[in-house]
Formats: C-alpha cells, structure tokens, sequence
C-alpha cells in the first residue's frame, strides 16, 4: 500500500494498522476474550487516526483525524454499547467528514461525476431502507444510510484523489449497506461478517491515504 509523502512515524503507524486491520477476521476464530477482540476491531482505524494526527498541519488535517477517531470510537460502542451508540458515533465521524470535504470541493466535475455524486445520496438512502426485512428498523436504517451516503457523495466530488478517497467512501457505504441486507435477506450468510469488515477498514484506509496524502502535498507544494 502506498505511503509515500508520510512521515516515518506516520509510515510505522499505518503498518500496523493494516497488521491489526486485516488480522481482525481471524483472530475472531480464536479463542480469545471478547475484551481483546473489540481492542483488536478498534485498533486498525484508531491508529489511522494516531498516524492523521502526527501528519495534521492545519484544520483539514484534524477533520481527518476526528473523522478516524470517530469511526474507530463507533467500532469499539457497537461491540461494548449496542447498534445505537455505534451509529451515533459514526454519524458524527460522516458529519465531520462531509465538513472535510466540501471544504476541499473540486472546482468543476465532469456532468457524469456529478450525477454520481448527487445520485449516490437518495438511491443509497433508500437501498439501506428497503433492506431489513423488520420493517420498524427502516426508517432508523435509512437516516443513518443518509448520512453514510452523503458522505460517499461529498467524498466523490472532492478534490481527494477518487481512486483513494473516492473509492474507499464508496467501499464505506457498501460496507454499511451490507450490514442492513444481514437484517434481511443475507441474514446467516457465513461470507457477510468478512466482507462488510474488509470493505469497512479498506474503505477506511484508502480515504486516509488519498486525504493524508494530498494534504501533506499541498503543504509541500
């Protein structure tokens, strides 16, 4: 994974990171305390949001760090403190992110990038409503997925590098739309658990990088 334009602090922190990130499927399979395996969950994206900090140079650097530390909060409340306090939390990481981004807009986008960046927010909101077949949970299902959505869309029509950013926000809200087909039609399926977790931290590190990346650039440049 690339990390060049990091500093060596930054570099070592993202290794580790990936370490606890991509090991966190297996080592569910063990044997361990469930104390160890929501220190583990939290670990991949907390240390992303350690490695933002030691890179923030200004406002836009500390939006990506709270936005990480947010997200990495909300990974440790769903498994200590329930669905409800993790959403929160996450929705508070969305709020700052969609800050971060509009801030950094790209001065113009192509009519397609802008259809896409509109069209991700509504046709998003309603997949993740139209999903958990409990029917009571969809209208708190689809006001998360608002927020999830808009900030794959600001995300899109940023000035953050789309194959990074762009896509890792994208890989974000499939992630999270994945969990709300768990409450319905892929209810039980062994697969879902690796790939909404895998989708989440991936997600989660390409957004770190392109955003890190380009900020560190600028300041260079």
């Amino acid at each position: 994974m690339p990390q060049a334009g990091l500093s060596r602090a930054a570099r070592i922190l993202v290794a580790l990171s990936i370490a606890f990130g991509l090991s966190y499927i297996p080592v569910l399979g063990l044997s361990w305390s469930s104390d160890i395996g929501t220190v583990w969950k939290g670990a991949g994206v907390a240390l992303l949001a350690v490695a933002a900090a030691v890179e923030a140079r200004g406002r836009d650097g500390w939006l990506l760090a709270s936005m990480l530390a947010l997200g990495a909060l909300g990974d440790v409340l769903l498994e200590i403190a329930g669905l409800t306090a993790g959403a929160l939390a996450f929705m508070a990481a969305h709020i700052v992110a969609i800050t971060l981004y509009l801030a950094n807009r790209r001065p113009a986008l192509a009519p397609s990038q802008l259809i896409l960046a509109l069209a991700v927010v509504p046709l998003g909101t309603f997949i993740a409503w139209s999903l958990p077949a409990d029917r009571a949970q969809a209208g708190g299902v689809g006001l998360y997925a608002l927020f999830v959505a808009a900030m794959a869309g600001a995300a899109w029509a940023s000035r953050f590098p789309r194959l990074r950013t762009g896509i890792g926000a994208m890989m974000f809200l499939v992630s999270d739309l994945l969990i709300f087909a768990r409450m319905g039609a892929f209810e039980g399926a062994i697969w879902i658990g690796t790939a909404i977790w895998l989708l989440y931290y991936l997600g989660q590190l390409l957004i770190f990088l392109g955003v890190a990346r380009s900020l560190t650039a600028s300041i260079g440049g």
